[in-house]
């Protein structure tokens, strides 16, 4: 178990936390919500230790181990794979360490022999002897191939390195585990296997995700941070959603009833106060006034913005065809006779082991990159819009956000984009900024922007979803339900999957395709058996 007790946190004159009382119990999976900049991973930071509160106490119950989810993976370069995830548990790897080095002296002394065998003793407490074993399962339930488990973590690619990280975390049955964005960068086998895991675990687990689906799976709990304050929750992600919408709509309801009371009330006193045989009833009416009280209603301090893709030209009946297409990168075909075509209303995801198998794919129908075989051939009529996965270079430029956009998109009237740019959230000076020190997720939202000014009638696009905010993925998810063209695109987000595509192209590893004009929850129903 692990207690907040009156926890607040300032930075200067801001307020990210003030009098936060809070209780995270075992057998809890607590999904941590809330605006971007509202502090989800600084919370997980003072829970950890990382972070000192200017206020208040985080408490944990004696002897329990907590176990964090580390983003920085070089900080380990020149340590072997196996031992990484071992440190996970760091009185063990201690332990391991300090005797590796006893068993190495050439002189030991009878003091020596004493305090190896405390260590074997607490070596089997800890039980030592499945520690390596243990770490390779994990290893192998995250798809880290056997042969990288005893490299070091700088010769093993970055994607596999993040892997590590959270295999490290869960090693060893933490009493309390705290986890920050622990999808990122995993595959689709590794998040379902990750989701079992959670499942069937019981201890403390505390969650920061982006994916809707992912909390929806694995949480027993909400915990929603507003105002620098956080609300308990009974229930999954959904259950949050729809529960606090309604708690909502019915202070809304209430106040409107207590409103239209007061003006009776009111109304009565107004007529009958000056009325001797009626005014003891005013005056009860008085008190009856006094008496109500409206419900404060706080709206959210989330903001979504507006995603809403229009087109400017409807696609005539041709839409897209292609012909085995064929790419070879370092000698091995990723692309081989690949032949598929895209029909009115197709909304497509594309699903690969490897994400640069993906984005070759979309780059080469735009035009960005050079293929070895086959035709691409576009209806004349489509005017395609492209979201890449990697956004460096285009906003590598001396520009700000107004700018920015009045290159791709001429709108003479500013107050007309600024009106624009205000419901993608770039309110006020905001539209100054320079577009290279903007975050990931202005970043993704300026992409956005630009494609709704484009108004194209296809879109491809190389996974929205990252940097985004919840609120971000879910108006993107609306946006991409309502668009009335085509897409193709490729997402780790379950739910945008799910409630968007009527297609799925998956690319194997010898670089052919299955194409099954289904919905992606029955595809990985048919896949998975």
């Amino acid at each position: 178990m692990i207690q907040v007790n009156n926890v607040s946190l300032k930075f200067g004159k801001r307020t990210l936390f003030e009098d936060v009382n809070i209780k995270f119990t075992n057998g809890n999976c607590y999904g941590l919500i809330g605006a971007n900049g509202s502090g989800k991973s600084t919370f997980l930071k003072i829970l950890s230790g990382e972070i000192e509160t200017t206020t208040g106490e985080v408490t944990i119950s004696k002897n329990e181990r907590l176990s964090f989810l580390k983003q920085d993976h070089y900080q380990y370069d020149d340590k072997r794979v196996l031992d990484v995830v071992i440190m996970g548990n760091n009185k063990l790897y201690e332990i391991m360490e300090e005797k590796n080095k006893m068993y190495e002296q050439t002189d030991f002394t009878e003091e020596d022999g004493m305090k190896l065998a405390n260590l074997e003793a607490e070596f089997m407490d800890l039980d030592g002897w499945n520690a390596e074993p243990d770490a390779q399962q994990l290893l192998n339930n995250l798809g880290i191939p056997i042969e990288e488990h005893y490299l070091n973590m700088s010769e093993i690619p970055v994607k596999d390195r993040v892997k590590v990280l959270l295999a490290q975390a869960l090693f060893g049955n933490p009493d309390i585990l705290l986890l920050d964005e622990p999808t990122n960068s995993l595959d689709l086998d590794a998040i379902r296997w990750l989701e079992e895991f959670l499942i069937n675990f019981n201890n403390t687990v505390i969650i920061v995700s982006h994916d809707r689906h992912f909390l929806n799976k694995v949480c027993t709990h909400i915990a929603d941070i507003d105002y620098g304050k956080i609300k308990l929750y009974v229930g999954n992600y959904d259950f949050w959603y729809e529960s606090s919408e309604l708690l909502q709509k019915q202070m809304r309801e209430s106040n409107k009833k207590k409103e239209e009371k007061i003006k009776e009330l009111q109304s009565f006193i107004a007529r009958f106060s000056a009325n001797a045989s009626k005014s003891k009833q005013a005056t009860s009416r008085k008190k009856m006034l006094e008496k109500i009280q409206l419900d404060e209603i706080i709206p959210s301090s989330r903001k979504y913005p507006y995603i809403d893709f229009k087109i400017e030209k409807p696609a005539g009946k041709e839409i897209l065809k292609v012909e085995n297409l064929t790419k070879e990168v370092d000698g091995k075909k990723i692309l081989d006779k690949v032949s598929f075509t895209i029909l009115k209303g197709d909304k497509v995801t594309f699903i690969a082991q490897n994400d640069m198998v993906k984005t070759t794919l979309f780059n080469i129908l735009m035009g960005l990159e050079k293929y070895d075989k086959g035709t691409i051939e576009w209806g004349k009529t489509i005017i395609p819009g492209y979201l890449p996965q990697d956004n460096t270079e285009i906003f590598n430029v001396d520009k700000n956000i107004m700018e920015w956009i009045g290159q791709y998109y001429d709108i003479k009237d500013e107050t007309i984009l600024r009106g624009f740019l205000g419901r993608m959230l770039f309110s006020g000076d905001d539209v100054f900024k320079k577009v290279s020190v903007l975050s990931g997720g202005e970043k993704a939202r300026c992409m956005l922007s630009k494609i709704m000014l484009e108004q194209p009638n296809f879109l491809i696009l190389d996974e929205p979803t990252n940097h985004l905010d919840l609120e971000s993925i879910t108006s993107l998810n609306k946006g991409l339900i309502n668009f009335q063209g085509e897409v193709l695109f490729t997402s780790r987000d379950y739910e945008l999957n799910n409630t968007v595509t009527n297609r799925v192209i998956e690319i194997l590893d010898n670089g052919k395709i299955i194409d099954r004009s289904i919905p992606y929850e029955e595809y990985l129903g048919i896949n998975n058996k």
